[in-house]
């Protein structure tokens, strides 16, 4: 079972930046993909960007050229540095992780991120 806790949430205004992190309880060495999703009030979960467990980076349209995920598999944690933030940015972000033995999914608890002037 990992366990996995987000934080760098909060409140900023357009066009400002947050770094999200996704801790997790055990080695990276085990993790296949980190995952960023949000969910917007009202709307579905959208996948955002995801990270390989060699560094290889895939993102969402919306995401493309303003967010930058990352991993350090050093201190078991991953990033999602987010710039040029809009109101329409405003959501839950969540980390997943894929099992790399089992290839079961697992999710952090989310943080919130506001982004309003």
């Amino acid at each position: 079972q990992v366990q996995l806790v987000e934080s760098g949430g909060g409140s900023v205004q357009p066009g400002g930046s947050l770094r999200l992190s996704c801790a997790a309880s055990e080695s990276f060495f085990n993790i296949w993909t980190i995952d960023w999703y949000r969910q917007a009030p009202g709307k579905q979960r959208e996948l955002v960007a995801t990270v390989t467990h060699i560094g290889l980076t895939n993102y969402a349209d919306s995401a493309k050229g303003r967010f930058t995920a990352s991993r350090d598999n050093a201190k078991n944690t991953a990033y999602l540095q987010m710039n040029s933030l809009t109101p329409e940015d405003t959501a839950v972000y969540y980390c997943s992780a894929t099992s790399r033995s089992t290839l079961e999914r697992f999710w952090g608890q989310g943080t919130l991120v506001t982004v309003s002037s």
